[in-house]
């Protein structure tokens, strides 16, 4: 499959935060062109502030494995992780970190600037169907106005 047709994936866990009245985030972690775990954003639903869908994916995707590094594997996210996400990504060594929409306002790049939080050898490919990631987003907060 294609970036393209796991973030397709990575966006129906999204359309399942937005159903459940959530921040319509999802996410997918793919190793060896398999869809290990996958995860949306649940913080209202177990209220944790921590319930983000790369978070619940990575831990799903560890206890798959029985393992606590992926850097064989690639997460799908249908937005630019957070710095609480990418502090979790870092740990992880995940090999590739995909997303979809930028997060101006809450994503990691507010503040780090243009330093990556990310391992070293972790590969960033922003902007997969970053169009149908944003307007699923603004089409939540619309609704929220």
């Amino acid at each position: 499959m294609t970036d393209e047709q796991y973030m397709q994936q990575a966006l129906k866990e999204a359309q399942r935060a937005f159903d459940e009245d959530e921040v319509p985030v999802g996410a997918i972690v793919v190793l060896k062109d398999r869809i290990i775990a996958r995860g949306y954003n649940q913080v209202e639903k177990l209220c944790d502030s921590t319930a983000h869908a790369e978070i619940l994916a990575l831990t799903t995707a560890y206890n798959f494995l029985s393992s606590k590094y992926l850097p064989e594997a690639t997460l799908y996210v249908t937005v630019q992780p957070c710095l609480m996400c990418s502090g979790a990504l870092y740990w992880s060594k995940i090999g590739r970190i995909v997303y979809g929409a930028e997060d101006e306002k809450n994503g990691y790049k507010r503040v780090t600037g243009k330093t990556s939080p990310f391992h070293p050898k972790t590969v960033i490919v922003p902007g997969i169907l970053q169009e149908e990631c944003a307007q699923l987003m603004k089409d939540f907060f619309k609704g929220k106005r």
